[in-house]
């Protein structure tokens, strides 16, 4: 192992650059040439690759986002787009290659990893839905923007005695509805992994406004439902005025918590180990306080085990 690259991609999350950091760094440590992908499997494609020396990666650790930039890339779906990746990484005698993303990059990676690279997946993801890891990069900064965003629209629904319905990211995974919720404190959490009926929504509401309850804050993963359609059948339940905040990409920047950063730091530490130690073919993950690899195959045959404890908790409390 003596020259390895990295590559973000998919969706951006906050974190990535502190992996990134940590693998430049870590890799430099051991004496190996360490090179950066620009725009993920497109990059590959199009030759996008630059040397990443100590300075490189010098007063990232804070910033969101990714110094690599990500993109999707349709054309590395076909079999054309993926000999052109071949043939690039072969040309450039990478031994290794980390890929910091999620579900999709990971099977990017696995695509790679049965041509005869070696690779490691970091799962860098807001959506936290990536089996084998208790939290992937960026998912407690995005509970942290969506929990403040919960703190702000409180202020102004209790002003004005409203019910605020707030949409956050989550096409299949509910995980960052049901922290910020809990954390903020949400009077329903709505999430694609649990049923919902409107009428008991519209009927806690109600309760809530017999009691003098002032406002009520309704959370909505996008996966689950449409902000505004709820607003729209709570509207005709309740005499309350009802509002939609979407709070869409906000929720994929900003900087990174300490938890992140640190998080980020030791699975891109790690990730580069595996390759020094010949270990391929898997992604790291917290896995109950430990680092642990996980093959990609088991990765892609088991989904994330929803926390129904947290959900039961998040409905209890708001009574």
């Amino acid at each position: 192992m003596k020259k390895i690259a990295v590559v973000t991609s998919g969706g951006d999350a906050p974190g990535m650059n502190a992996a990134i950091r940590a693998i430049v760094r870590k890799s430099i440590y051991h004496g190996l040439d360490v090179y950066g992908i620009k725009r993920g499997y497109l990059g590959m494609i199009n030759q996008e690759i630059e040397c990443l020396r100590l300075g490189s990666v010098a007063d990232i650790i804070h910033r969101g986002g990714t110094i690599l930039r990500t993109a999707r890339s349709p054309e590395f779906l076909t079999m054309e787009g993926r000999e052109k990746a071949f043939a690039f990484l072969k040309g450039e005698r990478i031994d290794g290659l980390v890929i910091i993303g999620g579900d999709g990059s990971f099977r990017g990676a696995k695509v790679l990893e049965d041509a005869g690279f070696s690779t490691i997946g970091v799962p860098g993801t807001i959506d936290n839905d990536i089996p084998f890891t208790d939290y992937s990069i960026g998912f407690d900064t995005a509970v942290n923007t969506v929990a403040d965003a919960i703190n702000k629209v409180r202020d102004t629904a209790t002003s004005h005695e409203r019910i605020y319905v707030i949409e956050v990211m989550g096409r299949s995974s509910g995980y960052i509805a049901l922290q910020a919720g809990l954390a903020g404190g949400a009077e329903t959490i709505i999430v694609p992994e649990a049923p919902f009926d409107l009428t008991e929504v519209c009927n806690r509401l109600m309760r809530g406004v017999k009691r003098g309850k002032l406002h009520s804050v309704i959370l909505v993963a996008e996966g689950a439902a449409s902000a505004f359609s709820v607003a729209e059948e709570i509207q005709k339940c309740v005499q309350m005025e009802v509002r939609v905040t979407i709070l869409g990409h906000l929720q994929r920047g900003g900087t990174p918590t300490a938890f992140d950063r640190v998080l980020a730091s030791r699975l891109g530490a790690k990730a580069v180990d595996l390759l020094l130690e010949g270990k391929k073919g898997c992604t790291v993950g917290f896995w109950k306080g430990e680092i642990i690899a996980t093959p990609y195959d088991e990765i892609f045959s088991h989904t994330k085990e929803f926390s129904w404890d947290d959900y039961k908790t998040a409905s209890i409390l708001a009574i």
